[in-house]
């Protein structure tokens, strides 16, 4: 079993917080079911959602603090910041995907909002259910961090070596496997998933699409809950650091949708993050990498992604 400062009094204030901030989020941005998500919006919506997250990590040290001592509570705010900074920065590249199925599937940019929505509630249901099954594997068979740590840096060193490929979604297995077998509109109706015509039931663009987004989510969530547990095993810990890093990717997207070509190289961070954090998990029983040495590497790794696409832009002047 895992220790773990996760009290039912946490776990309850967690839940709380947590249902609180997503029920303001949908009704903020959902006013106007109609309309595109503005930019300013997005901006100021993402803005609060780290403001959110970084409060409930300073609410977290204070409780440790007064309640566990000093020593504890850095411990444990250095685990859960640095948890946090590796699931947003996993979570861009999420992003970066659903621009690219929004892109090829033309969906106008009033009928993305939904989309994304239950994109969000999927990857929240899927990292809960990940990180439960990463935590009894863990329990159980100590040896799985081996496993989980060959798999994150072969994760990591292909998406250093194909950074620059596109994914080519016509030879997606899932899109083709749809497309033989179910009957496909070529056209939206509204946000509707199906429609019924000629006493047949006809699938819209929009349920390809989410029926990939929801794939993307098993996928990333797959490369982010052992990246996780290569910082911390605390179940609290890893729980709270990936929800609150997921739970801002609405907003978010719709910032950096204008955006991304100007990030071109921090997939090349993110694949440098992913093969750090592996050789951490690989090097678990011979050499204990500090939570503090962890979170300057992930944020030196980030920062110099973001600066080198910033000091050197895509050659292509059309993504400029």
């Amino acid at each position: 079993m895992f220790d773990t400062i996760g009290t039912p009094g946490l776990w309850a204030t967690f839940a709380a917080f947590v249902v609180a901030a997503l029920a303001i989020d949908l009704w903020v941005m959902d006013r106007r079911t109609e309309q595109a998500v503005g930019v300013k919006a997005a901006a100021a919506w993402s803005v609060v959602w780290i403001a959110l997250a970084l409060a409930f990590g300073a609410g977290l040290w204070a409780w440790l603090d007064g309640t566990a001592g000093r020593e504890l509570a850095n411990e444990k705010a250095a685990e859960y910041l640095t948890g946090y900074l590796i699931e947003k920065s996993l979570s861009v590249d999420n992003i970066f995907v659903f621009l690219m199925l929004f892109t090829y599937f033309a969906v106008p940019p009033e009928r993305q909002r939904k989309v994304l929505v239950l994109g969000v509630l999927g990857a929240v249901v899927l990292r809960v259910v990940m990180i439960l099954i990463g935590a009894w594997l863990i329990a159980r068979f100590h040896w799985i961090l081996y496993v989980f740590g060959l798999f994150l840096l072969a994760t990591g060193v292909k998406m250093i070596l194909f950074a620059d490929e596109k994914p080519d979604l016509e030879r997606n297995p899932v899109l083709r496997w749809m497309r033989g077998h179910l009957a496909i509109t070529p056209q939206f109706h509204g946000d509707r998933y199906w429609v019924e015509e000629g006493g047949k039931r006809w699938f819209t663009p929009l349920f390809v699409v989410l029926v990939l987004i929801g794939v993307t989510d098993i996928v990333f969530a797959v490369d982010s809950i052992p990246a996780i547990f290569a910082i911390t095993d605390d179940p609290f810990i890893v729980m709270t650091s990936n929800i609150f890093a997921v739970l801002g990717l609405r907003a978010l997207y719709f910032v950096l949708a204008d955006l991304a070509a100007r990030f071109h190289l921090l997939a090349y961070g993110l694949g440098a993050i992913l093969v750090f954090v592996g050789l951490k998990m690989l090097a678990v029983d011979f050499f204990k990498v500090p939570v503090a040495w962890s979170l300057g590497v992930v944020g030196a790794i980030l920062v110099a992604a973001i600066a080198a696409s910033l000091a050197f832009p895509p050659k292509d002047p059309k993504t400029t």
